[in-house]
Protein backbone atom coordinates (compact mmCIF):
# COMPACT_ATOMS: atom_id res chain seq x y z
CA UNK A 1 0.00 0.00 0.00
CA UNK A 2 1.74 3.75 -0.72
CA UNK A 3 1.30 6.50 -2.17
CA UNK A 4 4.34 5.88 -4.67
CA UNK A 5 5.31 3.06 -6.94
CA UNK A 6 7.00 0.52 -4.99
CA UNK A 7 9.57 -1.99 -6.71
CA UNK A 8 8.51 -5.06 -8.13
CA UNK A 9 9.66 -8.59 -7.58
CA UNK A 10 9.28 -11.06 -10.43
CA UNK A 11 9.29 -14.90 -11.06
CA UNK A 12 11.76 -15.43 -13.86
CA UNK A 13 10.45 -16.37 -16.95
CA UNK A 14 11.97 -19.72 -17.60
CA UNK A 15 10.32 -20.98 -14.13
CA UNK A 16 7.12 -19.04 -14.45
CA UNK A 17 6.38 -20.73 -17.57
CA UNK A 18 7.64 -24.28 -16.66
CA UNK A 19 5.47 -24.18 -13.70
CA UNK A 20 2.48 -23.32 -15.54
CA UNK A 21 0.66 -26.90 -15.57
CA UNK A 22 -2.52 -28.03 -14.40
CA UNK A 23 -3.10 -29.31 -11.11
CA UNK A 24 -6.27 -31.84 -11.25
CA UNK A 25 -8.14 -32.97 -8.68
CA UNK A 26 -8.14 -36.18 -6.35
CA UNK A 27 -9.77 -39.03 -7.53
CA UNK A 28 -11.01 -41.75 -5.49
CA UNK A 29 -10.05 -45.57 -5.87
CA UNK A 30 -12.86 -48.35 -6.65
CA UNK A 31 -13.30 -51.28 -4.49
CA UNK A 32 -11.06 -53.25 -7.93
CA UNK A 33 -8.46 -51.08 -7.76
CA UNK A 34 -4.99 -51.74 -6.18
CA UNK A 35 -1.83 -49.62 -6.12
CA UNK A 36 0.21 -50.99 -8.68
CA UNK A 37 3.71 -48.93 -7.19
CA UNK A 38 5.97 -50.72 -5.27
CA UNK A 39 7.83 -49.81 -2.45
CA UNK A 40 5.09 -46.70 -2.02
CA UNK A 41 6.26 -45.52 1.15
CA UNK A 42 9.80 -45.75 0.61
CA UNK A 43 10.01 -48.41 3.64
CA UNK A 44 12.62 -50.47 2.15
CA UNK A 45 14.85 -47.77 1.30
CA UNK A 46 15.71 -46.70 -2.60
CA UNK A 47 13.95 -50.56 -3.56
CA UNK A 48 12.33 -50.38 -7.10
CA UNK A 49 12.95 -46.50 -7.35
CA UNK A 50 15.99 -45.09 -9.28
CA UNK A 51 17.24 -40.81 -8.72
CA UNK A 52 18.92 -39.23 -10.91
CA UNK A 53 22.82 -38.16 -9.72
CA UNK A 54 22.29 -39.84 -6.80
CA UNK A 55 20.11 -37.18 -5.57
CA UNK A 56 17.80 -39.11 -3.33
CA UNK A 57 17.54 -40.88 -0.05
CA UNK A 58 15.20 -42.36 2.59
CA UNK A 59 15.06 -40.14 5.74
CA UNK A 60 12.89 -41.09 9.18
CA UNK A 61 11.87 -37.40 9.93
CA UNK A 62 9.71 -35.77 8.36
CA UNK A 63 7.28 -39.03 6.90
CA UNK A 64 3.78 -39.16 6.53
CA UNK A 65 3.14 -42.14 7.72
CA UNK A 66 5.30 -45.32 8.55
CA UNK A 67 9.10 -45.13 9.17
CA UNK A 68 10.78 -44.07 5.96
CA UNK A 69 10.35 -40.81 3.22
CA UNK A 70 12.44 -39.98 0.32
CA UNK A 71 14.20 -36.69 0.43
CA UNK A 72 15.62 -35.51 -2.92
CA UNK A 73 18.03 -33.14 -3.74
CA UNK A 74 18.19 -30.38 -6.82
CA UNK A 75 21.67 -29.43 -7.71
CA UNK A 76 23.01 -27.65 -10.75
CA UNK A 77 21.68 -28.75 -13.67
CA UNK A 78 19.44 -31.69 -12.12
CA UNK A 79 16.33 -31.36 -11.04
CA UNK A 80 16.63 -34.57 -8.38
CA UNK A 81 14.11 -36.89 -10.71
CA UNK A 82 13.42 -40.09 -8.94
CA UNK A 83 11.57 -42.79 -11.03
CA UNK A 84 9.73 -46.02 -10.65
CA UNK A 85 8.52 -48.49 -13.95
CA UNK A 86 5.00 -49.68 -12.81
CA UNK A 87 3.09 -52.30 -14.95
CA UNK A 88 -0.24 -51.58 -15.81
CA UNK A 89 -3.28 -52.79 -18.19
CA UNK A 90 -3.61 -51.42 -21.69
CA UNK A 91 -7.19 -49.07 -22.33
CA UNK A 92 -6.93 -48.30 -18.21
CA UNK A 93 -7.82 -45.14 -16.44
CA UNK A 94 -5.30 -44.91 -13.10
CA UNK A 95 -5.20 -42.59 -10.78
CA UNK A 96 -1.65 -41.42 -9.48
CA UNK A 97 -1.48 -39.54 -6.03
CA UNK A 98 2.09 -39.17 -3.67
CA UNK A 99 2.23 -37.09 -0.72
CA UNK A 100 4.93 -33.86 -1.11
CA UNK A 101 6.75 -31.40 1.02
CA UNK A 102 9.53 -28.84 1.27
CA UNK A 103 10.84 -27.70 -2.00
CA UNK A 104 9.07 -27.41 -5.02
CA UNK A 105 7.90 -30.78 -6.14
CA UNK A 106 6.48 -32.35 -9.06
CA UNK A 107 4.49 -35.74 -9.95
CA UNK A 108 4.12 -37.03 -13.39
CA UNK A 109 4.00 -40.34 -15.75
CA UNK A 110 5.15 -40.85 -18.81
CA UNK A 111 5.09 -43.70 -21.67
CA UNK A 112 1.25 -44.15 -21.28
CA UNK A 113 0.56 -44.20 -24.90
CA UNK A 114 -2.07 -41.73 -24.86
CA UNK A 115 -1.56 -38.11 -22.76
CA UNK A 116 1.12 -37.82 -20.50
CA UNK A 117 0.40 -36.20 -17.46
CA UNK A 118 1.93 -34.30 -14.52
CA UNK A 119 1.52 -32.07 -11.71
CA UNK A 120 2.80 -30.10 -8.58
CA UNK A 121 3.03 -27.55 -6.32
CA UNK A 122 4.64 -24.78 -4.98
CA UNK A 123 7.23 -25.35 -1.73
CA UNK A 124 5.18 -26.91 1.69
CA UNK A 125 6.02 -26.75 5.04
CA UNK A 126 3.62 -29.35 5.43
CA UNK A 127 2.38 -32.76 3.53
CA UNK A 128 0.47 -31.80 0.70
CA UNK A 129 -1.34 -34.36 -1.43
CA UNK A 130 -0.62 -34.21 -4.84
CA UNK A 131 -3.03 -36.22 -7.74
CA UNK A 132 -3.48 -36.53 -11.48
CA UNK A 133 -4.96 -39.44 -13.62
CA UNK A 134 -3.98 -41.24 -16.84
CA UNK A 135 -5.16 -43.33 -19.61
CA UNK A 136 -2.71 -46.09 -21.16
CA UNK A 137 -3.01 -46.88 -24.66
CA UNK A 138 -4.28 -50.22 -26.00
CA UNK A 139 -0.65 -51.59 -25.91
CA UNK A 140 0.62 -50.29 -22.65
CA UNK A 141 1.73 -52.31 -19.68
CA UNK A 142 3.81 -50.15 -18.30
CA UNK A 143 4.47 -46.67 -17.68
CA UNK A 144 7.04 -44.53 -15.81
CA UNK A 145 5.77 -42.39 -12.62
CA UNK A 146 8.54 -40.26 -11.25
CA UNK A 147 9.19 -37.49 -9.16
CA UNK A 148 11.22 -34.14 -9.19
CA UNK A 149 11.93 -30.99 -7.57
CA UNK A 150 13.63 -27.46 -9.37
CA UNK A 151 16.33 -26.34 -10.53
CA UNK A 152 18.12 -24.24 -7.88
CA UNK A 153 14.91 -25.28 -5.38
CA UNK A 154 15.52 -26.92 -1.72
CA UNK A 155 15.07 -30.50 -1.23
CA UNK A 156 11.70 -32.30 -1.62
CA UNK A 157 10.18 -35.12 0.26
CA UNK A 158 8.01 -37.37 -0.83
CA UNK A 159 5.59 -40.67 0.80
CA UNK A 160 2.76 -42.80 0.00
CA UNK A 161 2.65 -43.05 -3.82
CA UNK A 162 0.33 -44.78 -5.09
CA UNK A 163 -0.72 -45.98 -8.65
CA UNK A 164 -4.68 -47.17 -8.36
CA UNK A 165 -6.58 -48.61 -11.41
CA UNK A 166 -6.51 -52.50 -12.03
CA UNK A 167 -3.96 -54.89 -10.89
CA UNK A 168 -1.16 -54.66 -14.07
CA UNK A 169 0.70 -57.95 -12.51
CA UNK A 170 3.89 -55.97 -11.49
CA UNK A 171 3.52 -56.48 -7.81
CA UNK A 172 1.49 -54.43 -5.56
CA UNK A 173 1.12 -52.29 -2.29
CA UNK A 174 -1.81 -52.65 -0.31
CA UNK A 175 -5.06 -50.38 -1.11
CA UNK A 176 -6.24 -48.32 1.21
CA UNK A 177 -9.61 -49.23 3.51
CA UNK A 178 -12.24 -46.61 4.46
CA UNK A 179 -10.69 -45.68 7.79
CA UNK A 180 -12.75 -45.75 11.01
CA UNK A 181 -15.02 -42.24 12.66
CA UNK A 182 -12.94 -40.25 14.44
CA UNK A 183 -13.12 -40.29 18.50
CA UNK A 184 -12.79 -37.58 21.23
CA UNK A 185 -13.56 -34.52 19.01
CA UNK A 186 -14.11 -31.83 21.74
CA UNK A 187 -14.49 -28.22 21.97
CA UNK A 188 -10.19 -26.60 22.20
CA UNK A 189 -11.24 -22.74 22.21
CA UNK A 190 -13.64 -20.02 21.42
CA UNK A 191 -13.78 -16.23 21.01
CA UNK A 192 -16.80 -13.99 19.26
CA UNK A 193 -16.26 -15.47 15.84
CA UNK A 194 -14.37 -19.08 16.08
CA UNK A 195 -15.07 -22.19 17.17
CA UNK A 196 -11.38 -24.29 17.83
CA UNK A 197 -12.11 -28.25 17.83
CA UNK A 198 -9.17 -31.03 18.53
CA UNK A 199 -10.12 -34.73 18.30
CA UNK A 200 -8.16 -38.00 18.19
CA UNK A 201 -5.97 -39.10 15.08
CA UNK A 202 -7.44 -42.42 13.45
CA UNK A 203 -5.33 -45.10 11.90
CA UNK A 204 -4.79 -44.89 8.18
CA UNK A 205 -6.54 -41.33 7.61
CA UNK A 206 -4.55 -39.29 5.29
CA UNK A 207 -6.70 -35.83 6.40
CA UNK A 208 -10.50 -34.97 8.23
CA UNK A 209 -13.08 -33.41 7.19
CA UNK A 210 -14.70 -30.98 9.76
CA UNK A 211 -18.45 -30.32 8.85
CA UNK A 212 -20.71 -27.41 10.89
CA UNK A 213 -24.29 -28.20 11.40
CA UNK A 214 -24.17 -30.71 8.90
CA UNK A 215 -22.28 -28.81 6.31
CA UNK A 216 -18.35 -29.25 5.06
CA UNK A 217 -17.04 -26.03 5.79
CA UNK A 218 -13.25 -27.21 5.80
CA UNK A 219 -10.71 -30.37 5.14
CA UNK A 220 -7.34 -30.30 7.04
CA UNK A 221 -4.36 -32.98 7.20
CA UNK A 222 -4.00 -33.08 10.99
CA UNK A 223 -6.28 -33.19 14.44
CA UNK A 224 -7.23 -30.13 14.95
CA UNK A 225 -9.05 -26.49 13.29
CA UNK A 226 -10.54 -23.52 13.93
CA UNK A 227 -13.81 -22.57 12.14
CA UNK A 228 -13.88 -19.07 11.60
CA UNK A 229 -16.60 -16.51 10.13
CA UNK A 230 -18.60 -17.32 12.96
CA UNK A 231 -21.44 -15.24 14.44
CA UNK A 232 -21.20 -14.13 18.28
CA UNK A 233 -23.53 -14.97 21.01
CA UNK A 234 -24.38 -18.57 18.67
CA UNK A 235 -24.34 -22.18 19.01
CA UNK A 236 -22.85 -24.61 16.56
CA UNK A 237 -23.39 -27.95 16.08
CA UNK A 238 -19.62 -30.20 15.24
CA UNK A 239 -18.85 -33.28 13.27
CA UNK A 240 -15.39 -34.37 11.94
CA UNK A 241 -14.70 -37.22 9.50
CA UNK A 242 -11.36 -39.12 8.63
CA UNK A 243 -10.81 -39.58 5.02
CA UNK A 244 -8.39 -41.21 2.94
CA UNK A 245 -7.87 -42.79 -1.01
CA UNK A 246 -10.50 -45.51 -0.05
CA UNK A 247 -13.12 -42.73 0.95
CA UNK A 248 -14.76 -41.24 4.12
CA UNK A 249 -15.36 -42.40 7.03
CA UNK A 250 -18.80 -41.98 8.84
CA UNK A 251 -19.03 -38.84 11.48
CA UNK A 252 -18.13 -38.60 14.47
CA UNK A 253 -20.11 -38.02 17.27
CA UNK A 254 -21.66 -34.25 17.49
CA UNK A 255 -19.88 -31.90 19.94
CA UNK A 256 -21.30 -28.07 20.58
CA UNK A 257 -19.63 -24.53 20.44
CA UNK A 258 -20.82 -22.03 21.79
CA UNK A 259 -19.25 -18.58 20.51
CA UNK A 260 -18.29 -15.92 22.95
CA UNK A 261 -20.49 -12.72 23.39
CA UNK A 262 -18.80 -9.38 21.18
CA UNK A 263 -16.87 -7.03 23.66
CA UNK A 264 -15.81 -4.68 21.12
CA UNK A 265 -17.46 -1.12 20.43
CA UNK A 266 -20.15 -0.67 18.54
CA UNK A 267 -21.50 -3.53 16.46
CA UNK A 268 -19.86 -6.43 15.00
CA UNK A 269 -17.60 -6.33 11.40
CA UNK A 270 -20.58 -7.52 8.80
CA UNK A 271 -20.68 -10.70 7.06
CA UNK A 272 -19.60 -8.98 4.06
CA UNK A 273 -16.98 -5.48 4.45
CA UNK A 274 -15.16 -3.01 2.64
CA UNK A 275 -12.00 -1.50 3.62
CA UNK A 276 -10.66 1.71 2.44
CA UNK A 277 -6.81 3.23 3.75
CA UNK A 278 -6.53 6.64 4.78
CA UNK A 279 -4.32 8.60 3.91
CA UNK A 280 -2.34 10.23 7.15
CA UNK A 281 -0.42 12.84 5.10
CA UNK A 282 -1.38 14.73 1.60
CA UNK A 283 0.40 13.39 -1.77
CA UNK A 284 -1.94 14.93 -4.03
CA UNK A 285 -5.27 13.20 -3.27
CA UNK A 286 -8.24 14.48 -1.23
CA UNK A 287 -7.91 15.48 1.67
CA UNK A 288 -9.96 14.23 4.43
CA UNK A 289 -10.90 14.46 8.03
CA UNK A 290 -12.29 10.77 9.00
CA UNK A 291 -15.98 12.21 9.20
CA UNK A 292 -15.28 12.74 5.30
CA UNK A 293 -14.89 9.09 4.57
CA UNK A 294 -17.67 7.30 2.66
CA UNK A 295 -19.94 5.34 4.53
CA UNK A 296 -20.08 2.13 2.11
CA UNK A 297 -16.76 1.31 4.32
CA UNK A 298 -16.87 -0.70 7.09
CA UNK A 299 -12.98 -0.75 7.90
CA UNK A 300 -11.36 2.23 7.86
CA UNK A 301 -7.08 1.51 8.30
CA UNK A 302 -5.04 4.84 8.93
CA UNK A 303 -2.24 5.24 7.25
CA UNK A 304 0.67 4.25 8.63
CA UNK A 305 1.69 4.43 12.35
CA UNK A 306 5.82 5.68 12.58
CA UNK A 307 8.41 3.13 13.59
CA UNK A 308 10.17 4.52 16.94
CA UNK A 309 14.10 4.28 17.67
CA UNK A 310 13.05 0.93 20.13
CA UNK A 311 13.12 -2.20 17.75
CA UNK A 312 9.65 -2.76 16.72
CA UNK A 313 7.88 -0.18 18.48
CA UNK A 314 5.79 2.18 16.74
CA UNK A 315 3.57 5.10 17.55
CA UNK A 316 1.54 7.42 15.79
CA UNK A 317 1.30 10.88 14.83
CA UNK A 318 -1.67 12.61 13.20
CA UNK A 319 -0.39 14.92 10.49
CA UNK A 320 -2.16 18.00 11.44
CA UNK A 321 -0.46 20.64 9.12
CA UNK A 322 -0.85 18.34 6.27
CA UNK A 323 -4.46 18.09 6.83
CA UNK A 324 -5.71 21.04 7.29
CA UNK A 325 -5.38 21.89 10.60
CA UNK A 326 -7.04 18.95 11.91
CA UNK A 327 -6.40 18.24 15.63
CA UNK A 328 -5.83 14.99 17.66
CA UNK A 329 -9.31 15.97 19.54
CA UNK A 330 -11.17 16.17 16.39
CA UNK A 331 -9.75 13.03 14.99
CA UNK A 332 -10.25 10.84 18.54
CA UNK A 333 -13.75 12.48 17.99
CA UNK A 334 -14.26 11.34 14.54
CA UNK A 335 -13.13 7.58 15.61
CA UNK A 336 -15.87 7.23 17.62
CA UNK A 337 -18.56 8.84 15.59
CA UNK A 338 -17.46 5.88 13.31
CA UNK A 339 -17.49 2.94 15.46
CA UNK A 340 -20.80 4.55 16.97
CA UNK A 341 -22.06 4.06 13.03
CA UNK A 342 -20.66 0.68 12.94
CA UNK A 343 -17.31 1.33 11.46
CA UNK A 344 -14.16 -0.25 13.12
CA UNK A 345 -11.31 2.06 12.39
CA UNK A 346 -7.35 0.40 12.41
CA UNK A 347 -3.85 1.92 12.66
CA UNK A 348 -2.07 0.24 9.59
CA UNK A 349 1.38 -0.74 10.23
CA UNK A 350 4.38 -0.20 7.45
CA UNK A 351 3.62 0.89 3.95
CA UNK A 352 6.32 1.21 1.08
CA UNK A 353 8.69 3.15 3.22
CA UNK A 354 7.73 1.75 6.50
CA UNK A 355 10.63 0.49 8.54
CA UNK A 356 9.08 -1.50 11.32
CA UNK A 357 11.37 -4.81 12.07
CA UNK A 358 9.49 -7.75 14.36
CA UNK A 359 12.40 -10.34 13.91
CA UNK A 360 13.14 -11.56 17.19
CA UNK A 361 11.18 -12.09 21.11
CA UNK A 362 12.17 -8.68 22.08
CA UNK A 363 11.10 -6.39 19.21
CA UNK A 364 7.53 -8.82 18.91
CA UNK A 365 6.91 -7.69 22.51
CA UNK A 366 7.86 -3.75 21.64
CA UNK A 367 5.42 -4.09 18.43
CA UNK A 368 2.68 -5.86 20.38
CA UNK A 369 3.06 -3.13 23.64
CA UNK A 370 3.02 0.10 21.62
CA UNK A 371 0.77 -0.82 19.18
CA UNK A 372 -1.92 -1.61 21.98
CA UNK A 373 -0.93 1.75 23.82
CA UNK A 374 -1.76 3.48 20.47
CA UNK A 375 -4.72 1.67 20.37
CA UNK A 376 -5.32 3.22 23.73
CA UNK A 377 -4.55 6.15 23.39
CA UNK A 378 -6.69 7.10 19.79
CA UNK A 379 -9.81 3.86 20.19
CA UNK A 380 -8.60 1.66 17.71
CA UNK A 381 -10.17 -1.39 17.17
CA UNK A 382 -6.87 -3.17 15.99
CA UNK A 383 -4.02 -2.99 13.28
CA UNK A 384 -3.59 -3.42 9.59
CA UNK A 385 0.10 -5.86 8.83
CA UNK A 386 1.65 -3.57 5.73
CA UNK A 387 4.96 -4.66 5.54
CA UNK A 388 6.25 -4.39 2.26
CA UNK A 389 9.61 -4.65 3.17
CA UNK A 390 9.17 -8.25 4.50
CA UNK A 391 8.24 -10.11 8.10
CA UNK A 392 9.52 -12.46 10.42
CA UNK A 393 6.44 -15.35 10.65
CA UNK A 394 7.35 -17.26 13.84
CA UNK A 395 7.63 -13.49 15.90
CA UNK A 396 5.20 -11.46 13.68
CA UNK A 397 2.80 -14.15 15.04
CA UNK A 398 4.21 -14.00 18.49
CA UNK A 399 3.18 -9.86 18.65
CA UNK A 400 0.01 -10.48 17.32
CA UNK A 401 -1.20 -13.19 19.43
CA UNK A 402 -0.03 -11.16 22.61
CA UNK A 403 -1.22 -7.91 21.01
CA UNK A 404 -4.11 -10.29 20.91
CA UNK A 405 -4.50 -11.49 24.80
CA UNK A 406 -4.24 -7.96 25.45
CA UNK A 407 -7.22 -6.48 23.29
CA UNK A 408 -9.23 -9.31 23.82
CA UNK A 409 -11.67 -11.06 21.03
CA UNK A 410 -13.17 -7.87 19.69
CA UNK A 411 -9.48 -7.12 18.14
CA UNK A 412 -9.27 -6.88 14.01
CA UNK A 413 -6.62 -7.90 12.34
CA UNK A 414 -6.10 -7.36 8.71
CA UNK A 415 -3.20 -7.83 6.45
CA UNK A 416 -2.30 -6.29 2.90
CA UNK A 417 0.52 -8.45 1.40
CA UNK A 418 1.79 -8.22 -1.94
CA UNK A 419 0.75 -11.04 -4.64
CA UNK A 420 4.40 -12.34 -4.79
CA UNK A 421 3.77 -12.83 -0.42
CA UNK A 422 0.95 -15.43 -0.84
CA UNK A 423 2.03 -17.39 -3.74
CA UNK A 424 2.52 -20.16 -1.76
CA UNK A 425 1.69 -20.89 2.13
CA UNK A 426 5.47 -21.15 2.94
CA UNK A 427 6.06 -17.63 2.27
CA UNK A 428 6.27 -15.23 5.66
CA UNK A 429 3.36 -13.55 5.23
CA UNK A 430 0.78 -16.70 4.16
CA UNK A 431 2.48 -18.69 7.29
CA UNK A 432 1.54 -15.91 10.07
CA UNK A 433 -2.05 -15.61 7.90
CA UNK A 434 -2.29 -18.98 9.08
CA UNK A 435 -0.59 -18.97 12.28
CA UNK A 436 -2.85 -16.72 13.65
CA UNK A 437 -6.39 -17.91 11.93
CA UNK A 438 -7.83 -18.30 14.99
CA UNK A 439 -7.88 -13.99 15.72
CA UNK A 440 -7.74 -12.98 12.01
CA UNK A 441 -10.02 -10.68 10.43
CA UNK A 442 -9.28 -10.38 6.63
CA UNK A 443 -6.49 -10.47 4.57
CA UNK A 444 -6.41 -7.92 1.78
CA UNK A 445 -4.11 -9.18 -1.12
CA UNK A 446 -2.84 -5.91 -3.02
CA UNK A 447 -3.55 -6.76 -6.82
CA UNK A 448 -1.74 -3.92 -8.32
CA UNK A 449 1.83 -3.02 -8.63
CA UNK A 450 2.39 -6.15 -9.39
CA UNK A 451 4.12 -8.83 -12.36
CA UNK A 452 2.01 -11.89 -13.78
CA UNK A 453 1.39 -14.93 -10.88
CA UNK A 454 0.34 -18.03 -10.75
CA UNK A 455 -3.29 -18.83 -9.92
CA UNK A 456 -4.34 -22.01 -8.38
CA UNK A 457 -4.46 -23.89 -11.21
CA UNK A 458 -0.66 -23.41 -12.06
CA UNK A 459 -1.15 -21.12 -15.32
CA UNK A 460 0.24 -17.88 -15.31
CA UNK A 461 -2.18 -14.48 -15.31
CA UNK A 462 -1.37 -11.01 -15.82
CA UNK A 463 -2.53 -8.18 -13.94
CA UNK A 464 -5.44 -6.15 -14.74
CA UNK A 465 -8.07 -8.69 -15.72
CA UNK A 466 -10.84 -11.06 -13.66
CA UNK A 467 -8.85 -14.05 -13.70
CA UNK A 468 -5.67 -12.45 -11.83
CA UNK A 469 -8.10 -11.49 -9.06
CA UNK A 470 -9.90 -15.05 -9.04
CA UNK A 471 -7.19 -17.04 -9.39
CA UNK A 472 -4.96 -15.52 -7.40
CA UNK A 473 -7.83 -15.77 -4.47
CA UNK A 474 -8.20 -18.87 -5.22
CA UNK A 475 -5.01 -20.01 -3.86
CA UNK A 476 -5.54 -18.30 -0.14
CA UNK A 477 -8.89 -19.40 -0.32
CA UNK A 478 -7.84 -23.16 -0.93
CA UNK A 479 -4.85 -22.76 0.79
CA UNK A 480 -6.23 -22.81 4.35
CA UNK A 481 -7.67 -19.74 4.99
CA UNK A 482 -11.57 -19.11 5.48
CA UNK A 483 -13.22 -17.48 2.64
CA UNK A 484 -14.18 -14.36 5.81
CA UNK A 485 -10.86 -13.83 5.85
CA UNK A 486 -10.04 -13.19 2.04
CA UNK A 487 -10.68 -9.79 0.48
CA UNK A 488 -9.75 -8.38 -3.52
CA UNK A 489 -7.55 -5.28 -2.82
CA UNK A 490 -7.74 -2.58 -5.42
CA UNK A 491 -6.82 0.47 -6.12
CA UNK A 492 -9.29 3.56 -6.23
CA UNK A 493 -8.33 4.69 -9.17
CA UNK A 494 -5.44 4.74 -11.97
CA UNK A 495 -3.80 7.59 -9.70
CA UNK A 496 -3.89 5.30 -6.52
CA UNK A 497 -0.91 2.89 -8.01
CA UNK A 498 2.08 2.75 -10.61
CA UNK A 499 -0.29 0.10 -12.21
CA UNK A 500 -3.33 -2.73 -12.06
CA UNK A 501 -6.53 -0.01 -11.68
CA UNK A 502 -8.99 -2.14 -13.09
CA UNK A 503 -12.97 -0.88 -13.21
CA UNK A 504 -15.18 -1.65 -10.85
CA UNK A 505 -17.22 -3.53 -12.88
CA UNK A 506 -14.27 -5.88 -13.20
CA UNK A 507 -13.57 -5.91 -9.27
CA UNK A 508 -17.61 -6.92 -8.98
CA UNK A 509 -17.47 -9.44 -11.63
CA UNK A 510 -14.73 -11.05 -9.79
CA UNK A 511 -16.62 -11.07 -6.45
CA UNK A 512 -19.60 -12.66 -8.54
CA UNK A 513 -17.17 -15.51 -9.71
CA UNK A 514 -15.80 -16.29 -6.11
CA UNK A 515 -18.79 -15.93 -4.25
CA UNK A 516 -21.62 -17.06 -6.81
CA UNK A 517 -20.01 -18.62 -9.98
CA UNK A 518 -20.94 -16.27 -12.64
CA UNK A 519 -19.17 -13.45 -14.21
CA UNK A 520 -15.72 -15.19 -14.19
CA UNK A 521 -13.10 -15.41 -16.95
CA UNK A 522 -11.24 -18.41 -18.57
CA UNK A 523 -10.33 -19.17 -14.79
CA UNK A 524 -13.25 -21.00 -13.68
CA UNK A 525 -12.77 -21.56 -9.17
CA UNK A 526 -13.25 -25.29 -7.91
CA UNK A 527 -15.97 -24.18 -6.02
CA UNK A 528 -18.07 -20.96 -4.69
CA UNK A 529 -17.25 -18.93 -1.70
CA UNK A 530 -20.60 -17.48 -0.66
CA UNK A 531 -18.79 -16.52 2.80
CA UNK A 532 -15.78 -14.07 0.66
CA UNK A 533 -15.12 -11.22 3.36
CA UNK A 534 -14.98 -8.30 0.28
CA UNK A 535 -12.71 -5.79 -1.26
CA UNK A 536 -10.39 -3.02 -0.23
CA UNK A 537 -9.01 -0.22 -1.71
CA UNK A 538 -6.06 2.04 -1.76
CA UNK A 539 -7.58 4.61 -0.74
CA UNK A 540 -10.13 6.69 1.02
CA UNK A 541 -8.64 10.02 -0.71
CA UNK A 542 -8.11 8.66 -4.22
CA UNK A 543 -11.98 7.61 -4.28
CA UNK A 544 -12.93 10.73 -3.10
CA UNK A 545 -10.14 12.18 -6.10
CA UNK A 546 -12.68 10.32 -8.38
CA UNK A 547 -16.04 11.42 -6.98
CA UNK A 548 -16.20 8.24 -4.73
CA UNK A 549 -16.85 6.43 -7.87
CA UNK A 550 -15.69 3.09 -6.69
CA UNK A 551 -17.11 3.17 -3.12
CA UNK A 552 -20.20 3.90 -4.67
CA UNK A 553 -20.20 0.89 -7.19
CA UNK A 554 -18.13 -1.71 -5.09
CA UNK A 555 -19.47 -0.98 -1.86
CA UNK A 556 -22.85 -1.97 -2.43
CA UNK A 557 -22.13 -4.73 -4.98
CA UNK A 558 -20.08 -6.32 -1.60
CA UNK A 559 -23.09 -5.54 0.96
CA UNK A 560 -25.36 -7.34 -1.31
CA UNK A 561 -23.38 -10.66 -1.51
CA UNK A 562 -25.14 -14.28 -0.55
Amino acid sequence: MSPHRRSLRFWSGAVTAALALTVTTVGQASAADVNNARNAGFESGLSDWTCSAGSGTTVSSPVRTGAAALQATPSGQDNARCAQSVRVKPNSTYTLGAWVRGGYAYLGVTGTGTTDVSTWTPDSSSWKQLSTTFTTGSSTTSVTVYTHGWYGQSAYYADDVSVFGPDGGGGTDPGPTIPSAPAGLNVSGTTSSSVSLAWNAVSGATGYTVYRDGTKVTAVSGTSATVTGLAASTSYSFQVTATNGAGESPKSAAVTGTTNKPNGPGPALPKHAVTGYWQNFDNGATVQKLADVQAQYDIIAVAFADATSTPGAVTFNLDSAGLGGYTVDQFKADIRAKQAAGKKVIVSVGGERGTVAVNDAASATNFANSVYSVMQTYGFDGVDIDLENGLNATYMTQALRSLSAKAGSSLIITMAPQTIDMQSTSNSYFQTALNIKDILTVVNMQYYNSGSMLGCDGKVYSQGSVDFLTALACIQLEGGLAPSQVGLGLPASTRGAGSGYVSPTVVNNALDCLTKGTGCGSFKPPRTYPGLRGAMTWSTNWDATAGNAWSNAVGPHVHGLP
